[in-house]
């Protein structure tokens, strides 16, 4: 990893699960992210890689797990947030993957993630500013509902969503009235399963 890294495009990394490749770059990444230079932003992905850096490689995986692949309100599947497994997200799914195509991008044929993976998105962002950012502003009631997940666990990545947070415009009443409800119920409960697509195994102020 050379020159400047996008913030985003770094965000997207560590937001994966660290196996071996992404451990054996623990180092890269943090220099890279030290050499984002000074600001809010990468202040927050800092926070992460020097916490990253110092924690064995073994539990390191054990908290990636125990942060997102057993809490709900921690899934990296933004869609989830806002539709659970209803058929919607189906549609929201689609709509995303042609956001990608559109742009002369499929990362999912490489990765074989949902095109609403939060990683996937921050690449999508990095490599296509406009659409990319607006794709994730789109998302920004789920991005808010798993930051604020995070924050509550006082989990090391929460940083890293305050990072991705930061381009993107400001909370609206109605949004923050929405996330508010989202997280009092939680996701909404499963209805119909997804077709062609499966699914995956502090209140913030108003802008």
């Amino acid at each position: 990893m050379t020159g400047v890294v996008h913030p985003l495009k770094l965000a997207s990394l560590l937001l994966q699960y660290p196996d071996g490749d992404l451990l054996h770059a623990r180092g890269e990444l943090a220099a890279a992210a030290e050499g984002l230079g000074p600001g809010p932003q990468a202040d927050a992905i800092r926070a992460f890689t020097r916490w990253a850096t110092g924690i064995e490689p073994a539990e390191l995986q054990a908290r990636y797990v125990e942060t997102f692949d057993f809490s709900r309100r921690a899934s990296l599947y933004l869609t989830y947030h806002t539709l659970g497994d209803r058929r919607q997200r189906g549609m929201a799914l689609l709509a995303l993957k042609q956001r990608y195509a559109a742009a002369g991008l499929d990362p999912a044929q490489s990765t074989g993630e949902l095109p609403d993976y939060l990683p996937m998105l921050l690449e999508f962002a990095a490599l296509e500013p406009e659409p990319g950012l607006a794709a994730l502003a789109r998302h920004r009631e789920a991005l808010e509902l798993l930051r604020a997940a995070l924050h509550a666990e006082d989990s090391p990545w929460a940083p890293l969503l305050d990072a991705v947070v930061l381009p993107l415009p400001g909370l609206t009443r109605d949004q923050l009235t929405r996330i508010r409800e989202l997280a009092a119920a939680g996701p909404p409960e499963e209805e119909v399963g997804l077709e062609p697509f499966a699914p995956p195994a502090t209140m913030p102020g108003v802008g």
